[in-house]
């Protein structure tokens, strides 16, 4: 049943991001409205689907968060995707900001929902994640991922602002949220996977692949961070590292997954 209510969700996003470029495309506050609410439904229904599987779970004796897999993981980053976007952008969120971000959360769910490679079903877990580090490391680490993410997105749309003061102003303030909120739960991903590497494996760090793109990732914002300080405006060097890091972040989360090592899921 969850399965079936998360699928669902893959096509309110899709309506969302169309009604978001409609709304761009005509300037009518109506439509930029309802995309904004189409976007909410959405979310409130993706959060219900995940609090279901989790329910679900529970009554096929496993209960785990769902949290453990590919398929988890993947609904969880569009959740944290669509949850930090309303966080933040919700009083500006215009039409162009929307068409940016809507299509992330959707190509997740989508993937999720329909790729042949990636298996739904609600499966036991192994005993190296057993452990009450489980929901507090992979919830930082997605929500990291995702402000992240957002933070890339606003990078690249600065790009195209032109002179619309209002939005570029707009853009830059929710990218420096995304940025400072990315670092911060990250980092907090990383401190919380060492101490439960070392409970799990009687080590705080062993440069598993994972491991060491979540550094190389880590690095790439705080390089991004020292950039904006120092340059005091939305450079082109700061926006190329953005693109930079999002590159980071997607072979961090994908990439790594077709490497050997202790965090290739299953």
């Amino acid at each position: 049943m969850n399965t079936t209510i998360l699928s669902a969700v893959t096509f309110v996003y899709l309506a969302s991001f169309v009604v978001f470029l409609v709304s761009e495309a005509t300037g009518k506050g109506t439509w930029e409205k309802a995309a904004r609410f189409i976007t909410l439904g959405g979310f409130l229904v993706h959060t219900g689907g995940i609090v279901l599987r989790w329910v679900e779970s529970h009554q096929a004796g496993m209960g785990h968060a769902p949290l453990s897999n590919f398929y988890e993981s993947l609904v969880f980053f569009s959740w944290a995707v669509v949850f930090l976007y309303l966080s933040f952008a919700w009083k500006q969120a215009k039409g162009i900001i929307g068409a940016f971000v809507m299509p992330v959360a959707f190509l997740l769910m989508a993937y999720a929902s329909f790729s042949p490679t990636v298996d739904s079903q609600i499966k036991p877990l192994i005993p190296a994640l057993k452990s009450n580090w489980l929901i507090v490391h992979v919830i930082t680490c997605f929500l990291g991922y995702a402000a992240f993410v957002l933070a890339s997105v606003f990078g690249i749309m600065s790009l195209r602002q032109g002179d619309d003061a209002a939005r570029t102003k707009a853009v830059a303030e929710m990218l420096e949220n995304c940025l400072k909120t990315g670092f911060i739960l990250f980092t907090l991903g990383i401190v919380t996977g060492s101490v439960w590497a070392h409970v799990a494996w009687g080590r705080y760090w062993g440069w598993d692949p994972k491991e060491t793109w979540a550094l190389i990732t880590w690095l790439i914002y705080t390089g991004a961070i020292h950039v904006r300080i120092r340059d005091g405006s939305m450079s082109r060097r700061f926006v190329a590292i953005l693109v930079i890091g999002l590159a980071a972040v997607l072979f961090t989360y994908f990439g790594v997954n077709y490497l050997p090592g202790l965090h290739s899921y299953q």
